[in-house]
Formats: structure tokens, sequence, C-alpha cells
């Protein structure tokens, strides 16, 4: 096998010929609400997708200019010009102008010219030329211009790690920070920000010529002044994204006057409360509000969640969701909920290692109305605030109508082919479990954590850590948490986790008669859940650059660790078979019990202790060492990249206030739907 990484050329940048698109199933669903519960859905949707510009700009500090090029470019007066008018006017040809349309319904998919998923830089495939003339086409003085200042950033792929997400001392990318800090200095600030008690979900960070200025997202304006240890001031600013927060802080407000009960109430107060004034505290309390709001007909969360994309693992993405409940599907989620203690029970770890009360947490399927955010996810475990899941629970909430998308042109390459069609036929059902069982993984696990008095949380003298047989002697101090610490391999961490958690309790004939899986049928399900996380762990290939060693995905990252750890457990449960430029992947299922599941398990085990005793050390070093690629592997990512198959991007609708009524408007599954959903989105 070669040694040497594959050169990248422009091509491996280039938008997908024809990505499968999918509309969002849901309009029964919302059929069957009560007018009340539609404006609620309406305008707490109008709230999270006004947040649109802040996602584009966390990820890309330029990219806005290419949304507005876009919306320039395909708009008149307000509404989707006529497409085949424009490609004719332009005089390009109808190749060029259908790529120009395909790359302007990619970014919008992913809401950036970098891909949700993998973090990678994606540029058009129609020409330059043909592209200003199409722009030229349009009449847009604001777009001729736009196009002007903006066709280095769309076409430029020439500096390779400027195209990859991450820090800028590396090279790379990122909206959360000037290019001109460095890793030491953001670790510096994140320091003081834990002892001052400052959370940075909601907060960008930038070098100033006297220190160092954070942003923090809010309606209000302000400044307060503070100082680092070492003298360095350190401004802290509210008032970043004003415009936007100060319309999610409108439309919260209008939502409110049609809340169902105190509890949603209570909870849109705080949000507006952290949206108008940039407080994370507020946005806690929002989140214990919504815990006590169990089974409510419309669900929906909003704000800074998710960590994922900042390569320091502690500043959030602004995500907001609306989703109506799935009534049949929930019952077996909450079948599995009853369950939980009897379930977690099963976990390879020592119980006091487990958290001191289940919370069971509220399980509900979920069938999308909106979700503004780069990537929809297939299911959702929040709040990620520690110091509330370890009290009150959580929410673990699967998306029916993402889970179950499909396109009849999606293939499945390295499946073998006398597993090809029971893969097919039990690849959704298997991954529903999945979900399930990942979701409720999330909930659980203790972290040990000393308090603001110097007070345990567990028995330091008689807990002892499984893997020295000693007293526990590392854990979390005040203001630390595991993301601060673990920082940028936390939320990867976490997804192999969960993903282990999954295949360790997913093989119970119990746990697989919750969703009517049974004898054969639920053996079949077993094994395609396997093969699915093997498959998936080659796959992720993909999102792994071989130059920088750098991975681009989280949950890709994670599944690789599962991966190699089905290959290491030996006895020919799981190998990857080559024939020339052809992958296969061999598993025997008749030893996913006793080979697959206890190496499954004991993995697992080392990421839980890890986790709960903040041993950074150890436990970065560990997980490290498990997503590793040799060298060997790069000639079998060369074959994984020309096997690589398009991502779903998904064409969400609106809704509109007509009258006192509020209707449903879906588009078409392709890239000028998802166009003319922006267009009418005005966000």
């Amino acid at each position: 096998m070669s040694s040497t990484a594959t050169p990248l050329s422009p091509e491996r940048y280039l938008a997908d010929v024809q990505p499968p698109y999918s509309c969002l199933q849901v309009k029964p669903f919302f059929e069957s609400l009560s007018n009340q519960e539609k404006h609620y859905a309406h305008y707490m949707s109008r709230a999270s997708f006004e947040g649109t510009r802040i996602i584009i700009q966390q990820t890309n500090p330029t990219a806005n200019g290419i949304y507005d090029l876009i919306l320039h470019v395909f708009s008149k007066d307000g509404s989707l010009t006529d497409l085949k008018e424009l490609a004719a006017k332009s005089g390009v040809s109808s190749e060029a102008f259908e790529q120009c349309v395909q790359y302007a319904g990619q970014f919008l998919g992913n809401l950036s010219n970098y891909k949700s998923f993998g973090d990678e830089k994606f540029i058009p495939r129609v020409s330059p030329e043909d592209f200003e003339k199409i722009v030229a086409a349009s009449g847009s003085t604001q777009a001729s211009q736009l196009f002007a200042e903006l066709r280095k950033e769309i076409y430029n792929v020439e500096d390779t790690e400027r195209n990859l997400l991450g820090f800028a001392e590396d090279g790379h990318l990122s909206g959360y920070y000037s290019s001109d800090i460095t890793k030491a200095e953001i670790q510096k600030v994140q320091e003081y920000l834990e002892q001052a008690k400052i959370e940075p979900h909601n907060t960008r960070l930038f070098k100033t010529h006297k220190g160092y200025r954070l942003a923090v997202a809010s309606a209000q304006k302000g400044t307060k002044q503070h100082q680092l240890p070492d003298g360095t001031e350190l401004d802290i600013s509210y008032g970043d994204f004003e415009a936007q927060m100060t319309r999610i802080a409108e439309n919260i407000a209008h939502a409110k006057r049609y809340a169902a009960n105190e509890h949603q109430s209570q909870m849109l107060d705080a949000y507006h409360d952290s949206f108008v004034t940039g407080s994370i505290e507020a946005h806690m309390d929002s989140q214990r509000h919504w815990l006590k709001d169990i089974g409510p007909t419309v669900e929906t969360n909003i704000g800074f969640i998710e960590t994922y994309r900042d390569p320091q693992g502690v500043r959030a993405e602004w995500e907001g969701f609306v989703a109506m409940v799935n009534q049949e599907q929930t019952r077996k989620f909450s079948t599995l909920v009853e369950s939980a203690p009897q379930f977690v029970s099963r976990l390879p770890w020592p119980a006091a290692f487990e958290r001191d009360t289940i919370n069971k947490p509220d399980f509900t399927s979920l069938e999308v109305l909106s979700f503004a955010t780069a990537g929809i996810p297939s299911g959702i475990n929040i709040p990620n605030y520690t110091n509330i899941t370890q009290v009150l629970g959580s929410k673990n909430v699967s998306l029916g109508n993402i889970i179950s998308a499909q396109s009849p042109s999606e293939k499945f390459p390295f499946v073998r082919e006398q597993d090809l069609e029971l893969y097919r036929k039990y690849r959704n059902p298997s991954f529903e479990v999945q979900v399930g069982t990942h979701e409720l993984g999330h909930g659980t696990g203790k972290l040990f954590e000393e308090a603001e008095d110097g007070s345990l949380n567990f028995d330091s003298e008689t807990t002892l850590n499984p893997l020295t047989g000693k007293p526990v002697s590392t854990w979390y101090k005040p203001g630390q948490t595991f993301s601060s610490l673990f920082k940028a391999i936390a939320a990867s961490y976490e997804e192999c986790r969960a993903e282990c958690i999954a295949l360790t309790l997913g093989h119970h004939a119990d746990i697989l008669d919750i969703f009517n899986f049974k004898g054969q049928e639920a053996e079949d399900v077993l094994f395609v859940m396997y093969l699915n996380m093997a498959r998936a762990g080659l796959v992720a290939m993909e999102f792994y650059n071989p130059d920088s060693k750098k991975w681009g995905q989280a949950h890709m990252q994670a599944r690789y660790a599962i991966m190699n750890v089905m290959l290491k457990a030996g006895q020919g449960f799981v190998t990857i078979e080559r024939e020339g430029d052809k992958l296969e992947i061999h598993m025997d299922r008749s030893k996913i019990r006793s080979v697959g599941a206890p190496a499954v398990a004991d993995f697992l085990a080392k990421l839980q202790i890890y986790k709960a005793t903040a041993d950074e050390e150890n436990g970065t070093a560990f997980y490290l060492e498990a997503t590793s690629v040799p060298e060997e592997w790069v000639e079998l990512r060369d074959i994984v990249l020309k096997n690589k198959q398009p991502r779903k991007c998904f064409v969400q609708p609106n809704t509109l206030i007509e009258g006192d009524q509020v209707v449903l408007k879906e588009y078409d599954p392709s890239a000028e739907g998802m166009i003319q959903s922006y267009i009418e989105r005005r966000v």
C-alpha cells in the first residue's frame, strides 16, 4: 500500500453533481394542530431561522456575502425568479446553469460553503466566467458587486489547510476566532472564563491591540472590562449579532401569546431574557422549564447548543427546531424510558460511576417542521448543561421524518451483495433502535465533581477506579466541565460513548422487543445495526484529512473508532476484504453477542471511566489512539473517496400567516425548491 497521501486537487472540492434532495414529510402532523398550536409553531420557527446568518458567520466569516449573492441572483420582487428565463438570458449552457443552481442549493443546505458534515470547503462546478454571466443576467447590481468581491472566496482551494475548519494557527478557518489569535491565547482566556464562571457558549473571541474581546451574542449592547492574571485586558462586549438576536427575541415574545401552559410560558420568558441580555444562566433556566414541559404537542428548543464545530470545543453553534409529536412512535420510546434504570444497570461500569438517580428522560419521536441548523441530526439529547442533566435529566428526541427520508438513487458501497437486500430492508428500522439507545446513552454516566465549598459528589476514599484498582484521584474542579477539559475531542468522544452504549444495549432481546422486533427479524435488525456501524466507520475515512491528520466530523471520528474496535476484536468477527478497487465488509453475525458486543463494552467502559474521573490526559491519549489512521490505510481511503455518496439536502417548508390562520407551504425536493424556500423565508 502507498504510504503517502494522494495530492489534493481542485476536483476534490467540487460541489456534488446531483445530491439527493428530500422534503420533510410533515403536513399531516401540522394540519392536526389547533390554530393556537400552529401560531406557536410558526413564531418559534421564525425565531429559529432568524439565526440563519449567525450560523453562516460562525462557520465562515465571509460566507454571508455568498448567501446574499444567491438571494440576489435568484430572486425578483421577493420571489424566485423564472429560472428558464434567467438561463436563456445568461447565454451559458444548460449544464453550466444547472451547476450554478446546484451550488446555490448545496450552499443553502449547509448554510456555508463548508460542508456541515465534514467541515471541508466546496466550490462550484460552473466556471467563474459562466457564473459571472449568470450574475450579470440577473440584473442585480448588488449581485455583481458581491461576485466581484467574493470570486476568490468562492473558487480558491489552493490553500489546502484553509479548506478545513479549525484553528487559524494550524492554517484552518473558524468563525469563532480572529485569524491572529493563537491556541495558547484561546486557552489562556478560557482558563480565566472558567475561574470567573463565565460560560462561553454564545461567544466569539477576537484579539485586539490591547488584549482580547469576547463578543457575546445579545440584543442589548454594552461592555464589561476584565483583566487576565497576566495583566492583559479582556473586554466582554455584548451585542454580537445584535440584529438577529433582536428579531429572535421579538418572535419569542410573539410565541408566548400562544404558549400551551405555564412551563412553556416561563421557558419563553427565560429564552427572551437570554437572547436580549446574553445571559447563559437565563438560558439554563429555559432548559429547566423545558424539561418540566413533558410531552407537549409542539416541541421546540432553541439557542447556542452544540459545540462540534468550535476547534476549542466550548463555543456553540446557533440552532432551533420545531416539531410535532408522533404519538405511535413515542409509545415505543416511552416503554424504553420506563425500563431505563434496568437497561442502564447493564452498562459496563460500577454503580458508583452511574448517576445517583436515573432521571427517566422524556423520550419523544418527533416529525420536524423546521430545523435551523447547518446539518439536521437524526436524534437529539439535550440540554448539554451537565449541571442540569445530572439533577433533572434530559429529553431524548428521535426525528422520525429525518430517519425515514429516503432517496431512490441512494447506494450503499462496501456492503456484500449477499447482505445488501437485508441491509436495505432493515437499515432504517435498525437505525431507529440505534438512535433510541444512543440518545438514552447520552443521559447516563456520572461525573465526579467538587463543589465550591470543597465537597465532593462521591466518596473519594471508597470509590475505586476500575482501571487502576486504586481510589479515584482526579475529578472536575469548580468551573470545569467535560467540554472545557477535553476540549476539541469532547464532542466526538461523547458521541462515541453514546454509539457504544447503543451497541452494548441494542443486542438485548427485551430492547429489540420494545421496537416490535422478535425472533429472526430481531436477529436481522441486530445484524444490520452492527453492519451499519462498521460501514459508517469505513465511510468515515472520507472525513479524515491525511495531510493535517485531522478529523472533520465528530460522529464519523467516533464511528471510525468503533469500527477499529470491531476489527481488533479478532476471531473473524469483522474483516475488510479488498479486491482491486473494491472493498467489502465481512461480518460473522453469529459472533455479535460473543465477540463484538463484549469488545465494544470493554472500550465503552474505558471511555466512561476517563470521562467520569476528569482524566483528560489518559482519556485524550486513549481516544486519539483509537481514532488514529495508520499510513497503510491511506490507500483504502482513496477507494472510499471514489465511492463517496452525496449527503441528502433537506428542503424545509415555511409557515405563513394568512388572516387569523397559519398555513404550511411546501417546496419541490430540488435545488430550485431549496432556493425558493430561503427566498420566501426572508432571513
